[in-house]
């Protein structure tokens, strides 16, 4: 499936190489904006904490939050770096590539906080060591948010900094120089590596059954067992 952690690259890495196309037009920065968090939008609901339902408005609001920080962002950046006099025209160019990752960065984890602010007021399951649900939790469900969040704001780092930073290098050379056809093809590559490597390292920051100790928990939940720990699915 596109949306599943296992598509994640190969449907995600055309959306990155279009984010990093150099020197972008307003247009372009919007295009290739929106059609990253709706992709993001899309994967954060089919690995989100399904034990509570999200309602389709809840959706529409993580969506539209995504899409609407991640162009304020990018667009503000990048009219910043152009008025910006202290650069040289070649600096403000190799700025403006790295406009994307605090936009993404900042974005993503807005999509997750307003898609799964549900799971804040409602909580989500915990169970013991037998997979024995103990009760639901606010608790566990802010702890997997923030984990989740975390995620998503570590996730773009390599993919947005490391591809740039290579092009950056490579432009450089008589090589390149002379090949400008390659330019796209190898920056596609560097991209596609760069997101391969990021997505396990993110996703292992923390495990999808995730600890947390009993005595943290609502006094309900800790009158209920005599475990020491609980688990809860923190969704990836």
């Amino acid at each position: 499936m596109p949306f599943r952690m296992s598509g994640f690259v190969p449907f995600g890495s055309p959306i990155v190489v279009g984010l990093l196309l150099p020197n972008p037009t307003v247009l372009q920065m919007v295009f290739w904006q929106w059609l990253n968090q709706s992709h993001n939008a899309c994967v954060n609901y089919a690995n989100r904490n399904a034990t509570k339902p999200t309602p389709p408005s809840r959706f529409l609001l993580g969506y539209t939050g995504a899409v609407t920080s991640a162009v304020t962002i990018a667009i503000s950046l990048s009219v910043l770096i152009k008025k910006a006099n202290a650069f040289s025209p070649s600096t403000k160019l190799l700025i403006q590539r790295f406009v994307p990752f605090p936009a993404v960065a900042t974005a993503s984890v807005c999509n997750v906080v307003l898609m799964r602010n549900s799971e804040l007021t409602e909580g989500i399951q915990v169970v013991d060591r037998q997979d024995n649900v103990v009760g639901t939790s606010k608790v566990a469900a802010k702890k997997a948010l923030q984990e989740t969040a975390l995620t998503r704001a570590v996730l773009p780092a390599p993919i947005l900094v490391i591809p740039p930073a290579v092009m950056a290098v490579l432009e450089k050379t008589k090589f390149f120089k002379s090949r400008p056809r390659l330019h796209l093809p190898v920056n596609a590559a560097l991209v596609t590596l760069s997101f391969g490597l990021a997505l396990p390292i993110a996703i292992s920051l923390f495990p999808q059954m995730s600890k947390v100790s009993t005595s943290t928990l609502e006094p309900e939940i800790q009158q209920a067992t005599s475990e020491s720990v609980l688990y809860y699915n923190k969704g990836l």
